[in-house]
This record gives C-alpha cells, structure tokens and sequence, in this order.
C-alpha cells in the first residue's frame, strides 16, 4: 500500500509545493495554500486501452474545419462581442462590479430569446422571482417562454433544467449558489469551483449554452479561484461608472471568436439599450472653438470613437501645482506635461493643469497622447484649436510623434464623422504637431473673416 505524503495545494489556482508558504508563487494570492494528502511510490503500470473506431489521431490536414454554428441573441452589440451569436454548449463568465448592469444586460437577452419561441431558464440565487418580475415589466421583458427560479442550491438548479427543457440557462450568480456535495460556504473556492464544473458539464452534455455571473473584487478581478476563467469558454466583463449612462462589455476571452470587440450599452430609466454608433456621446456640442480642447480618434477593441479631450491650465502660487485628471492616466499626463516643457518651450512649472475626457470615456492608449499635449497646449497659450481637426499618436520623451495601431481605421473614422484636418503620426516632433495645429486654427479664423466680409 502506499505511502501518503502531505503537500499544499492552492484553492486558487491548483499550484501545488511541498512546503506550506504565505503567497502562492503562480498566482500571487495570499493565504490560500491549504493542506492536502497526497499519495506517493510506483504507480501501476496503466492497462492498455483499445481505441474506438473513429476516434483515432488524424493529421490535422485530413479534419475539416467547420464553422461553429452560432445562435443571435437579439441584441446586436451583445453578439458583437461574442464573435456573432451565443454558441451552442458554450459556457459564458459576464463579470462586473456590483450595481453595473449585469441582471439587467441578461434579462434583456433572456427577453430577445424568449421572444424568439425559445425557452428560456433564469436562474436568480440574489432575488426573488417577483423581484425579478418587477424588473422585468419595468423593462419590458415578460414573455411566456421565460421561465423564472430562486434558488440557491446546485441540485435544484439542475433539476429546474430537467423541468423547463430550456434552450437557454442564465445563472446569477455563481457566488451564491452552493452545492450540498463539497464543503465550504457558497463563494468560496471550494463551492465556486464544484458550482462551475457542474454547470459546464450540463451545458456540454446537453449542447446548452449557460451564462455565469461573476462579481468582482475590489481590485477588479472576477472573484473566485482563478480556474473559474480557464473553465469557462467566454468571458465577458461589463464595464462602466454608475455616474455615467454609458455601459461597455468587452471579450477577455473567447474560444469562438476575437477578444478585440466591444460592447456599447447606454443605461436608461426603462432597461438598457445598445449604442451601435456611439459616435458622437464623447464630443461637446460647442460649434465654436475653444481653448483647451481637441478631439482624438481613440481604439475600443476594433472599432474607432472619437473622444474629446478638455484641458484647463491656470497660473497658481503654491508651491506645488496642481495636477487633476478625469478619464486619463495621470502618470501619462505629467509625463506629457514635462515633453511640452523641455521640449516645446511651454512653461508648465508654475501652473495648475486640469485634463479631462468629455462623457466619461476612459482614455488608457498611447494614442491619445497628441491630443492631450495639444489641449494643455493650446489651454496654456490661450489657441483654440479648430473644431474639425482630430489628432492621434504617441509621444516619446525625444519628443517625437510616433505611429499608433489602426492608423487606417482612425483616419477613416475622423473623416466620415467630417474632421477636415488631422495632425497624426506623420508629424516629425511635438514641435511639428504644434505649428501644424495652430497653422490650422488660424486658417480656420481667416475663413471665417472672409466668410463674413
């Protein structure tokens, strides 16, 4: 008989060692290595096993790739970042903050399914189904083929599914649900893990595609042991401020398609609405230019918005000047703040500087980087830059103009939204990408001079 040896395993990740140890060396977590029996000396040797008709190794040249067959779910946005349509069998992790949307995205999506003479199983383990029936009259999502359950335990859920025969599962949310065969308490490891295998089990067993609500922690990752995401086969994150209408859902993976699209959702009193051209929600409705602003041509996943970007520089006494961003990254932005200094000539020292994007938008790529440098800019020289000139690309400390990914699609967008002039990576310096700017602005001025004389 074997002898039994004792390791530690991590409830996060599975990473295993020998010594117990404070922090996981995988995945970083602390305190989840827990004590685990393991058994040790020469395994018997396996038992030969004849392989099935038809399921020997081929060459991958004689297998056919077939197209996944894909099923809408009415909601084009939502279908966007799946790769077209919910797959069949699929297993989809929607994470998100507390109060974002979630429920209301997926009753939504439960509607549009519903409505297309497909049964429907919603699963809630946070609410009551009268709760969840109020939210659905307030949205407009009643249908006789959406069939509602509160429950909590995992035996039931799957017995909910034997009963209703849906075509779709939506399961909110996985934390709370618990299952009597494991140990532990609903959300922890343990229950997630066993909550979540069974869960994709049915869903491949049957060809029924679940979706898996996930929370998130504060640090924004999706709660639970980290195999929850290498289990599933998507996983969707929704995204947004509850100060702000505007809700995004972008693919962190995706076995069935690209991980490079996005979602855009506005909020509204009566539900969610998808945003397919949400072109215009980032820009000021000002015609006439102002100091401080320019627009940029920024990438969401595969598809172009342009944002506009404010600035506000005020002269100040104090002995360390303020420095205020909204929607940008403020380590990006004092390192801007220093190019234009050293080598622009723009005096930044002694001056409070306010960056901010219009609606909300979160600016994180390097692309942005001209436009900021040209509204603190023109906000520091008191130079409007016209209205239609849009700008892109990245600044290095040199000082240089760097090109930027998707140049095309930017350029494309920029001129079907109508901006005329665009100051972009083909700019040799900071320097350049000024004088063309304010070049612009005051051929723009003299037009309008002629224009009214």
């Amino acid at each position: 008989m074997a002898k039994a040896s004792v390791n530690y395993r991590c409830s996060e990740c599975g990473w295993s060692t020998a010594k117990w140890v404070g922090r996981c060396s995988e995945c970083d977590a602390w305190g989840t290595l827990a004590e685990q029996a393991q058994p040790t000396g020469v395994l018997r040797a396996l038992k030969p096993v004849t392989i099935a008709a038809g399921r020997e190794a081929r060459a991958i040249t004689d297998i056919r790739a077939d197209g996944v067959d894909r099923r809408p779910s009415g909601i084009g946005e939502f279908d966007r970042v799946l790769g077209g349509g919910i797959v069949p069998g699929a297993a989809i992790l929607l994470s998100g903050e507390p109060g974002v949307g979630k429920s209301t995205l997926l009753l939504e999506v439960a509607s549009r399914a519903a409505r297309a003479r497909n049964r429907v199983l919603y699963v809630s383990a946070e609410e009551s189904v009268s709760q969840v029936r109020m939210r659905a009259e307030r949205t407009g999502a009643v249908h006789d083929s959406l069939y509602l359950a509160s429950e909590t335990d995992l035996a039931t859920i799957v017995a909910q599914i034997d009963a209703v025969d849906p075509a779709l599962v939506i399961v909110d949310s996985v934390q709370t649900v618990s299952s009597g065969s494991t140990e532990g308490i609903a959300g922890g490891p343990s229950q997630v893990r066993e909550v979540a295998s069974t869960l994709i089990r049915v869903a491949k067993e049957r060809d029924l595609p679940i979706v898996i609500v996930g929370h998130v922690t504060k640090d924004g990752s999706i709660a639970g042991p980290r195999l929850l995401e290498h289990l599933v086969d998507v996983v969707c994150q929704f995204e947004g401020d509850r100060q702000t209408a505007l809700r995004f859902v972008r693919a962190l993976k995706n076995r069935f398609g690209p991980t490079d699209e996005v979602g855009c959702f506005e909020m509204a009193g009566d539900g969610i609405a998808e945003v397919p051209d949400p072109s215009g929600l980032f820009l000021s409705r000002s015609t006439t230019p102002v100091s401080g602003t320019c627009v940029t041509v920024a990438m969401e996943g595969r598809r172009p918005l342009p944002v506009e970007v404010q600035a506000l520089v005020v002269g100040t006494t104090a002995p360390n000047p303020r420095r205020v961003t909204n929607g940008v990254d403020a380590s990006r932005v004092a390192m801007l703040l220093a190019v234009l200094e050293r080598r622009a000539g723009i005096r930044l020292g002694d001056k409070d500087v306010y960056v901010s994007t219009v609606g909300g938008v979160r600016l994180n790529e390097p692309g942005a980087d001209l436009a900021i440098a040209l509204a603190i800019a023109s906000a520091a020289t008191d130079r409007a830059i016209p209205h239609t000139l849009a700008a892109f690309g990245e600044i290095s400390l040199a000082g240089e103009v760097r090109p930027v990914v998707s140049g095309k699609q930017r350029t494309a967008e920029a001129a079907r939204l109508g901006f005329s002039t665009r100051v972009d990576d083909r700019s040799a310096s900071i320097r350049e990408a000024l004088r063309l700017a304010f070049t612009a602005a005051s051929t723009d001025r003299e037009r309008e001079l002629d224009a009214a004389f």
